[in-house]
């Protein structure tokens, strides 16, 4: 098996194809510009949908390239051999051209004669068909006449050349509808051993790995139905990040050529070993100067918030390695002198790229000390800490387990139910796996110190619009999520320029007066005499719960709510209105942050 650089081997994939009649197209930048169904460009067919689904590409039927991709779905698998949140995908596409014979046979031809890998090697999985769709015989035929032709005999069935699945293995298609098909894999035996007698192709335990993909677009579906489509596309796509670990003799992605003077500072910066910690630390720094150079900045929504929580997850992992010091830069210029002749705008965007990463490490830092104040706090008070305390620290302020752990051993503490930490690390990893596929939402549980912000700001945002506007506004609805508020409230018009400004101000002026947070439980009765404007009253029992912001003589709001709120509202910094809308007739909505 030859051993080619990741350099010379995405050349070669693009000479491949262009000699045999494709047109080599450039990648597309990560943000998506004219759909917001997803947050980044996550495969290569991504931007060529709109040809895929039938308009005429400017470039022709055949197409090639190799496409810069973010999968946010993956952030908590990073660490292991293979998974990458950046990584590049090789694509290339027939768009109503060449069909199954023609894609495989290019597939195999490129992979086998020009890359060298080992036939022998080689498995395929194809569609064995439902009740509505019919198994690929085709490729399943392709595929044998492929093995023959190196004097192979290829059968279907299990631990066999060709295997079979059902459409959770082998079909690609939107929920929504669209354009659709049965796929064929490709994958490599990397020669360790079965997991266990049911291991099979399509298991994840690493023998097998999967290289490429070609998806026959031959289907159409719409609402609950699959019609033919009328049409035949080819979209292939392969992880060059895998395939060089294999051509390279390699047992992990970060042991390839690209990736090793990355990692290996990373080493040297570190006064302890960990794998995982490492490899997160390369692979996201990375991901992070893609995402800049792409227009993105740190911020608490969308793909800011991703980029922020890629470079704050790094630096987590640098602690855990025992870097004392600022180092996400230096981690930055090296990636950017890996890629920059890839990614041209690497370099020519380097010192935005490398400033914006260390403001960003330097902005952590300081949460982190809040954190470390916080912990001071609840040792002083004497509270008990446990597991979920532990890791609400972590996620809040980054404070990692170990430190918090090292604190409490120094004042002769033990930490409670320590397992609880990681057990609400798993839920936050379910929640935010399930957050980050499609749509990126909220990110985090609506207990996360964001949320719990927003919650509380919302409640000055009400008492300042009823102070501004007249005692007819209430609560008709809210949003929160970690990046913003969003709060309905029943008026003709919206706030003028010199309203929203008041708002604005009466707000801001609380927060900096620290007024304090309490609250009491009281009869509902009770409550409603103290708050008549409150909103979704059937939802309370007959116990309700009274929020006081300021001192409750004369607080400057008072709700009745079950909370989560800041204990004092000095946390949650500058506030700022950045949209009003219309939702209906008689109601108006704010969007507000945090700064």
């Amino acid at each position: 098996m030859s051993e080619f650089s990741y350099k010379q081997i995405y050349k070669k994939y693009l000479e491949f194809f262009k000699d045999n009649g494709h047109t080599i197209i450039p990648s597309s930048p990560l943000v998506p510009e004219n759909d917001p169904s997803v947050l980044f460009v996550n495969a290569g067919m991504f931007p060529l949908i709109p040809f895929l689904q039938g308009q005429k590409h400017p470039q022709g039927k055949r197409l090639v390239n190799i496409q810069r991709c973010i999968r946010t779905g993956d952030i908590d698998e990073v660490g292991d051999d293979y998974h990458c949140t950046a990584f590049i995908m090789l694509g290339n596409w027939s768009l109503n051209d060449y069909f199954k014979k023609e894609a495989i046979n290019y597939t195999v031809q490129f992979f086998v004669e020009k890359l060298g890998l080992d036939i022998n090697k080689i498995y395929a999985s194809v569609f064995q068909g439902d009740e509505n769709i019919p198994a690929d015989e085709v490729s399943i035929n392709v595929w044998k006449e492929i093995f023959a032709k190196y004097n192979i005999e290829a059968k279907v069935g299990k631990d066999e050349k060709i295997q079979q699945f059902g459409k959770k293995e082998n079909w690609w298609g939107l929920e929504s509808g669209g354009p659709c098909g049965p796929d064929s894999e490709i994958f490599y035996d990397t020669g360790k051993e079965k997991c266990s007698e049911e291991c099979n192709i399509s298991c994840n335990c690493g023998k097998y790995v999967e290289i490429g993909n070609n998806v026959f677009m031959e289907y159409f579906k719409q609402g609950n139905s699959v019609l033919p489509l009328g049409r035949h596309n080819v979209d292939f796509g392969g992880g060059l990040e895998r395939i060089v670990a294999l051509l390279q003799n390699v047992e992990n992605v970060y042991d390839i050529d690209i990736y090793k003077p990355i990692l290996q500072k990373v080493k040297e910066l570190g006064k302890t070993d960990n794998e995982k910690s490492e490899r997160i630390i390369v692979d996201h720094i990375k991901a992070a100067t893609w995402i800049i150079m792409d227009g993105v900045q740190p911020s608490r929504s969308q793909q800011g918030y991703i980029l922020r929580r890629l470079i704050r997850r790094a630096i987590r992992h640098g602690k855990k390695l025992g870097i004392e010091r600022e180092f996400t830069r230096e981690i930055a210029d090296i990636c950017i002198t890996q890629f920059k002749d890839i990614w041209t705008n690497l370099e020519q965007q380097k010192e935005e790229i490398l400033k914006t990463i260390e403001e960003e490490e330097r902005k952590f830092n300081r949460t982190l000390e809040q954190g470390l104040r916080e912990l001071e706090k609840r040792i002083k008070r004497e509270e008990e800490i446990n597991g979920k305390d532990a890791f609400l620290l972590y996620e809040t302020y980054g404070l990692p387990l170990e430190v918090t752990e090292e604190i409490l051993e120094e004042k002769n503490i033990k930490l409670q139910s320590r397992d609880l930490f990681f057990q609400a690390e798993k839920e936050h990893q379910e929640k935010s796996r399930t957050t980050s596929q499609g749509m990126f939402k909220a990110g985090l549980t609506d207990t996360s110190e964001m949320s719990t912000k927003y919650h509380t700001a919302s409640h000055l945002l009400l008492a300042a619009l009823r102070r501004v506007l007249g005692d007819h506004v209430y609560q008709k609805g809210s949003n929160i999520t970690p990046e913003r508020l969003r709060f309905d409230f029943p008026n003709e018009t919206k706030l003028s320029p010199e309203q929203v400004k008041e708002v604005e101000n009466l707000v801001n002026e609380q927060i900096k007066k620290k007024l304090e947070v309490s609250f009491e439980e009281v009869d509902k009765k009770k409550a409603l005499e103290l708050v008549p404007f409150a909103a979704f009253t059937e939802k309370y029992g007959d116990i309700v719960k009274l929020y006081y912001i300021g001192p409750k003589e004369n607080p400057f709001s008072i709700e009745i709510c079950n909370g989560p709120h800041v204990e004092n509202i000095e946390k949650l910094g500058n506030f700022k209105i950045q949209k009003q809308e219309n939702v209906g007739a008689g109601v108006k909505r704010i969007k507000a942050i945090l700064e």
